[in-house]
């Protein structure tokens, strides 16, 4: 299950960063480490400070587009450490790590974390079904990359371990959609809401970004998303 889990790592700055992260991962048996579009490639210092970890960086996927490395996923959790224009469905450390172990027994799972000193702009952090902030000291709350992925991916191990250990009934659970799908569904929907002129393509405001946030909130089931995709098709052919 744990090879299911992503570290979504966006534009990282310092290849060290990205050495401390992957020992951060791998000591909490996590090894599929994303790295979206950084700044620079890792080296010889991301080697040195991965401190024995050095597979999971010389195995890393390397995308251009945050799109890249959420493809396949059916669950993404972004860490937001500010509040939000528009706020979206929060987690706790320990909800995220729960929740990340139970969908990657059968999905893939991305947890994403942002820049260095800026984090994720708020169109990232509206492709997260979830966002996760970590409760530090509000007086000194400055965390870097690799401690932040270190909090996050103990709560995913201790999640895991708990599931290891409880025996639970052989049941089929419900899939959900794949990341890929629901931004089908929104590009689908915007076409349809600007066809009907519920959105003016001069002025269309946040219609799309609250549309997104309550379909987020509501997690359609495939099947259900299917049916939506199904009435906007019956509109469209209406005209």
């Amino acid at each position: 299950m744990l090879h299911n889990i992503r570290i979504v790592l966006v534009e990282t700055s310092h290849t060290g960063n990205m050495g401390s992260t992957a020992r951060a991962m791998k000591t909490m048996g996590l090894s599929n480490l994303y790295l979206v579009n950084p700044l620079v490639k890792p080296d010889s210092q991301a080697i040195s400070l991965s401190a024995g970890a050095s597979d999971v960086i010389g195995n890393a996927t390397i995308v251009d587009t945050l799109d890249e490395a959420l493809a396949g996923c059916s669950l993404v959790i972004g860490t937001s450490a500010r509040s939000r224009t528009l706020p979206w469905p929060m987690l706790e450390p320990r909800e995220c790590g729960e929740h990340s172990a139970r969908e990657a027994e059968s999905a893939p799972v991305a947890l994403v974390f942002g820049r260095e000193r800026v984090g994720l702009t708020n169109e990232e952090l509206q492709k997260c079904n979830y966002h996760v902030a970590i409760p530090a000291n509000p007086e000194y709350s400055s965390l870097n990359l690799a401690m932040a992925v270190q909090i996050i991916a103990y709560e995913v191990r201790v999640a895991w371990l708990e599931r290891q250990k409880a025996v639970q009934p052989h049941y089929e659970e419900t899939p959900y959609p794949l990341v890929d799908d629901l931004e089908r569904f929104y590009q689908h929907l915007e076409e349809v809401l600007l066809e009907t002129g519920f959105i003016r393509q001069a002025h269309p405001g946040q219609v799309m970004s609250k549309l997104r946030r309550l379909f987020t909130r509501a997690r359609p089931e495939s099947q259900e998303l299917n049916i939506l995709r199904g009435i906007l098709t019956s509109i469209s052919a209406k005209k």
